[in-house]
Parts: structure tokens; C-alpha cells; sequence
């Protein structure tokens, strides 16, 4: 059976050379999430990581629910998502290699200036959830069976509210990435919970703000496993394991704690915590 051994020994000897070693077409898929993407933060560190190895890698953006989905495809080389249950499935099931913990950051809650619902500055998501489902407030969720999307269920569910039967009156579901869902929820005044890495880096914010933040319910977990060679033999899995052991290794955390917005720190790399 593949384990993490052999990839990572060649893994190790890409990252010990320091140097490209590979052919300048090499490249891997890595499916991952909106956030990551929309909050700039693979601008940031791939470029490295290609210095690096000479590996080029090739990002696949969407909801963690669809990059769950394609990387048990086998379409995809890395799977990068934010949904630790969904992850740990992905691995039982046999179509991931190991699990690793990566970065962390928090959701958040943003609404409009006015307040309707009367939320702002309230630490606890379930009673605020609670206010805007009883106000009839709009709410703008992203509905797409991401991360964040599977987050904000569980959140609805521990508040005893069931979301989604409102559907079309003040529960507004888009069927999109994080910044689109960002974009149409402040155009009706909706509130809208999003990773405060994407909010950070939105640059269509008004007189939007956030209203709820500080829960530990809303702690937002980032993981990154290798797609199982085994059960997809068309797996890069020594570029891959390459990109996972930087991406958990010191310089790579270094990398991703220093990228931030506006001088906001936008990711906590938490690797081996």
C-alpha cells in the first residue's frame, strides 16, 4: 500500500536541492477553495514554492464541496480545502494519502451600516443568527456546499433554525464563490458570513462592517492532503508531496504568515500544532 514514505523521500530530495530539478513543464493540480484564491494568497505563495522546486502549480478554485468532489475524481494532484470532517472522509474513503493541518483563520459575520437585525458587535453567531432569522433580515449565503457554506449550516442547526426552508424570501442562496456572494449580498443589503481573509482583501466593502466575530464556533481550519496514487494512478505524487512538505514545512508556514493585506495578517499557520 502508498504511504507517504516513498513520495515524501523524493519530495525531500526536490526540497533539499533547493534549485528547479524538474523539467519546465512539470506542474501539478491543486484543488482548492475560493478563499484561498480571493484573498490572494496562492499569488503569494506559489511563486515561491516554483522558485523553489521549478514545480509550476496550477490552482482549481471552487467551493470545498466541488474540490472534494474532483479530487475524488482523481482530477487533481492536492487537495487544499477548509471542511476538516469532508477532509477526514476524503482519506477514509481512501482517495487522500494523510491529512495535514495547514493554516487557520475565523469566520465572520458582515452586514450593513443600519443594522437590521441589531447584531453588531454581538460575539455569539447562534444569537445573532437567531436575531436576523426573527427580523427576516436578509441573509446571503453562498449555498454551493463549500466550506464556508457546510460552516454556516452547522451555525444555523446549533441555533435551532432551519435556514434554508426560507429560501427565496430572506434566506438568499447564490450558488457562488465567496467573493461573488460578497458582491450580491452587499448590492441587497444582506448579511453575509465570509472568512476574514476574503473580507480583508474585498474592495467593495461601503458602508459594510462586521458585525459578528469572536465566537470559537467560527474557527476556520485549513487542511492540504496528497490524492492517493494508489486509487488514482494518474496522481503526480512526487510533485505533490513536494508542494504538501513545503507547505507544512517551516519556510512555508514563514511564507504564509507573512502575507497580509493592508498590514493584516490573513492566515495563521498552524502546522504540526
Amino acid at each position: 500500500m502508498f504511504r507517504r514514505t516513498f513520495a515524501g523521500l523524493a519530495a525531500a530530495t526536490i526540497l533539499a536541492l533547493g534549485t528547479p530539478v524538474l523539467a519546465a513543464d512539470d506542474f501539478i493540480v491543486v484543488q482548492s477553495t475560493t478563499s484561498t484564491q480571493n484573498s490572494g494568497l496562492f499569488d503569494h505563495l506559489l511563486p515561491i514554492f516554483q522558485d523553489k522546486t521549478g514545480i509550476e502549480v496550477r490552482v482549481v478554485a471552487v467551493g470545498t464541496g466541488q474540490a472534494i468532489k474532483n479530487a475524488a475524481n482523481g482530477d487533481g494532484d492536492v487537495l487544499f480545502v477548509h471542511s476538516k470532517p469532508s477532509e477526514e472522509k476524503f482519506v477514509a474513503d481512501g482517495d487522500g494519502v494523510e491529512r495535514f493541518d495547514v493554516m487557520y483563520n475565523d469566520f465572520v459575520i458582515v452586514g450593513p451600516a443600519d443594522d437590521p437585525a441589531g447584531v453588531a458587535g454581538s460575539d455569539d453567531v447562534t444569537a445573532a443568527l437567531t436575531q436576523i432569522a426573527e427580523a427576516g433580515a436578509p441573509f446571503a449565503s453562498r449555498g454551493d456546499d463549500s466550506g464556508t457554506h457546510k460552516a454556516e449550516l452547522r451555525l444555523w442547526t446549533a441555533a435551532g433554525i432551519d435556514a434554508p426552508a426560507a429560501s427565496g424570501e430572506w434566506y438568499r442562496e447564490t450558488g457562488s464563490g465567496m467573493g461573488a456572494t460578497l458582491n450580491a449580498g452587499t448590492a441587497m443589503g444582506a448579511y453575509i458570513m465570509t472568512d476574514r481573509a476574503t473580507w480583508i482583501a474585498f474592495g467593495n466593502k461601503g458602508d459594510y462592517q462586521i458585525a459578528v466575530e469572536g465566537d470559537p464556533r467560527m474557527f476556520n481550519q485549513y487542511g492540504i492532503i496528497l490524492v492517493s496514487p494508489e486509487k488514482h494512478p494518474g496522481v503526480k505524487a512526487e510533485q505533490g508531496q513536494a508542494f504538501v512538505d513545503w507547505v507544512i514545512s517551516q519556510d512555508g508556514q514563514a511564507a504564509i504568515a507573512d502575507y497580509k493585506v493592508d498590514g493584516q495578517q490573513l492566515f495563521f499557520p498552524n502546522a504540526g500544532e
